[in-house]
């Protein structure tokens, strides 16, 4: 009976490698043919080619490709380590840019609101028109609706700009205290073991959400690429326009948009960690920060007398 067992839980093993190797071996197949054949995801016109988008974006052949992409690009940056440092200056580039052109919409907010409390209090008026030459015109409680996208834009799109910058709130037990090569290693079991899983749930999840709200059919996690080719005979764009209340904001389809772009965010942080963290680990202490670029409170100011006022 043990040797049943013994021999039951070994072919599940060698399944799951069998398995692992396989989808790690079609990844490369299938990131070529997708690139040298892109009139058959890009070409939305063809209502099976966005329905070919739905399927691959939540798929296990999309996310073997993600993984073996960063699998080989930490492979090569651990043979040279330039590589890795490149790595890791276009993704912290990357969130810095991101970040620091959406956080703008924190200013915007603050003075879209002022000007719907002078519509409201001083002008009486029910409506407010912005633009030139096709204005929109909608109602003041549309206009103070939509004030939560912007604050949804800076929590989504500054996620990892926030990090890079070491803005987010950390609740340090002993963290501080630890030497500098095992806070490295804390560093790199968090992006692999709590960043990426997290952004890759909340993709899953958000991927479909999001499309369940745009088109109809409405596509399920479920259904295999066969099944969605033949919901594409009746397919439509359905986007979500419903308000929660008459005349309220009512293109929350984007919130969900901005679900599936704060997972994105996330992964690609979590990477970029990871490889800082490798790097600084191999490199020792003076590698700490480097290629860092992080916004100054002063520039005249030194680098080293900014750090302890940020400390203080």
């Amino acid at each position: 009976m043990e040797d049943a067992d013994t021999t039951g839980a070994g072919g599940a093993v060698l399944d799951a490698l069998v398995w692992l190797i396989t989808n790690v071996g079609m990844a490369f197949y299938n990131l070529v043919y997708a690139v040298t054949h892109p009139q058959l995801w890009l070409d939305w016109s063809n209502p099976e080619a966005v329905m070919r988008v739905v399927y691959y974006g939540g798929s296990v052949e999309f996310f073997f490709v993600v993984f073996t992409t960063v699998i080989v690009l930490t492979g090569l940056g651990i043979w040279r380590s330039s590589i890795m440092w490149g790595g890791v200056i276009a993704l912290e580039s990357f969130a810095n840019a991101v970040g620091r052109f959406f956080a703008w919409a924190g200013l915007i907010m603050v003075i879209q609101q002022i000007v719907i409390v002078f519509v409201q209090r001083i002008f009486a008026a029910s409506q407010i028109t912005l633009g030139f030459g096709k204005a929109m015109t909608f109602d003041v409680s549309w206009w103070s609706e939509e004030l939560k996208l912007y604050n949804a834009m800076v929590v989504a799109l500054c996620v990892s700009y926030t990090f890079v910058q070491h803005g987010h709130v950390r609740v340090d037990l002993f963290y501080s205290t630890a030497r500098f090569r095992t806070k490295k290693v804390v560093d790199m079991l968090g992006a692999v073991f709590f960043m990426l899983p997290t952004a890759i749930v909340v993709w899953m999840y958000g991927w479909y959400f999001l499309w369940r709200h745009l088109i109809t059919p409405k596509p399920s996690a479920g259904e295999d690429l066969d099944r969605l080719l033949m919901k594409a005979r009746a397919f439509r764009w359905n986007v979500e326009t419903i308000g929660f209340s008459p005349n309220g904001f009512n293109a929350y389809f984007l919130f969900k948009v901005l679900l599936v772009a704060f997972a994105g965010l996330v992964f690609l942080q979590a990477v970029a960690v990871f490889w800082r963290s490798w790097q600084e680990f191999r490199e020792g202490e003076a590698s700490e920060g480097r290629y860092l670029d992080r916004d100054r409170l002063d520039p005249t100011m030194p680098e080293s007398a900014e750090h302890v006022f940020e400390s203080r």
